[in-house]
């Protein structure tokens, strides 16, 4: 089209000289613009390509777990009943909400008798990609991470055998466990339980992100403002940890490398991993989260105490990289952030089965004993 035009521009008289010249520069400069800005893209794009990647269509098959159409279901089911709770008021679903992105929308959850945990649930979407589980990383994998909240005193405060007894007085679950898990005695057990929600929560995926169909090629996926939050995302060192399939979820960091946030976002009374290994080096250290769907999972960090992004962005950029960000390269920042966010699992909640006799009662009484941070 533009050989055309300036064509045509070549027609006229040449009393219309000056006019010729002028749309020619002017068609020339369009042309330099556009191919600077291809190749702008083109570099924005291998650079991203190298330390990101997309989150792919299908979840993952899990080690020693593989997924059914059966075991999924099962899981599901389990995700959301609230009788492997001691209440029988609280499920995995009451910190991790499938309406509200994975999480709960709270600084930290409450759990059994109105007791709130010590950190910021994290969202359980894409978590199958994070290389351990819970802020200090004390489970390797989304099976252990599914047996703590239940046993925990300040979550759902449950005990394996009693968890295993109320599923034993409804009969719907006895088939569905048997039909899963054909090779076990009894099927019907606290592992298999937590290997059924695991296989669930493998499910909860969000692909197709816009910055996903970015790296897949498609420039266009991003608007201007986005790709230049990008850019600086990668230019100022927030990839650094920010990196691979979640953008996070894939290594522990000390919260505060360069200079420590204030007491009321990195709580003196919670050295984070420190509490696993006992390792000195670990104090104040805790697993990268992931940025995917940030947007949608306030508030931030593991004392859930920043309910801004824009802040949040700003935190970060003083405490892990000695970086003051001015407010426009926060608010490109956070811009690109946005653009995390995936297309969301389609949930139909269950219907879950009528419970027979037998088992043991729930019971409100709370119990505060040896409580610890739990998320």
């Amino acid at each position: 089209m533009m050989s055309k035009a300036l064509t045509l521009c070549r027609t006229f008289t040449v009393g219309s000289g000056a006019l010729i010249v002028t749309l020619g520069v002017v068609a020339s400069l369009s042309v330099g613009s556009a191919r600077a800005d291809a190749a702008r893209d083109a570099a924005l794009l291998e650079q991203a390509s190298g330390l990101f990647e997309p989150i792919p269509p299908e979840p993952p098959q899990l080690p020693g777990n593989p997924l059914t159409v059966e075991k999924i279901e099962l899981g599901k089911m389990l995700f959301f009943e609230p009788r492997l709770s001691a209440s029988w008021f609280l499920s995995c679903n009451s910190c991790h909400n499938m309406a509200t992105g994975g999480v709960d929308l709270q600084p930290t959850s409450i759990g059994h008798g109105w007791h709130r945990g010590g950190r910021n649930a994290p969202t359980v979407l894409n978590s199958v990609f994070n290389f351990a589980q819970f802020w200090d990383g004390r489970a390797k994998d989304l099976m252990e991470q599914a047996q703590g909240p239940v046993q925990a005193a300040v979550e759902m405060n449950s005990k394996p055998a009693d968890v295993v007894a109320t599923l034993n007085t409804i009969p719907e679950y006895g088939r569905r466990f048997a039909a899963v898990f054909p090779d076990d005695k009894d099927a019907v057990n606290f592992q298999n339980m937590a290997r059924a929600i695991e296989a669930y929560e493998a499910t909860l995926i969000t692909p197709n992100a816009r910055f996903d169909k970015f790296l897949r090629g498609d420039k266009a996926a991003l608007t201007d403002r986005e790709k230049a939050g990008l850019g600086l995302f990668m230019e100022k060192g927030c990839a650094a940890c920010h990196n691979g399939i979640n953008l996070g979820g894939n290594s522990y960091q000390p919260f505060g490398v360069v200079e420590k946030p204030g007491a009321e976002i990195l709580p003196q009374g919670d050295p984070g991993r420190y509490q696993v290994t006992k390792t000195a080096s670990d104090e104040y250290v805790f697993k990268v989260p992931t940025l995917r769907n940030i947007t949608l999972t306030p508030p931030y960090f593991h004392s859930g105490t920043v309910w801004d992004l824009e802040q949040a962005v700003a935190v970060m950029g003083r405490s892990q990289l000695g970086a003051a960000l001015d407010d426009g390269e926060t608010a490109a920042i956070t811009d690109f952030l946005d653009s995390l966010i995936g297309e969301m699992p389609r949930t139909e909640l269950p219907v879950l089965p009528a419970i027979g006799t037998g088992g043991p009662a729930p019971h409100l009484q709370p119990v505060f004993q040896g409580l610890r941070p739990q998320n």
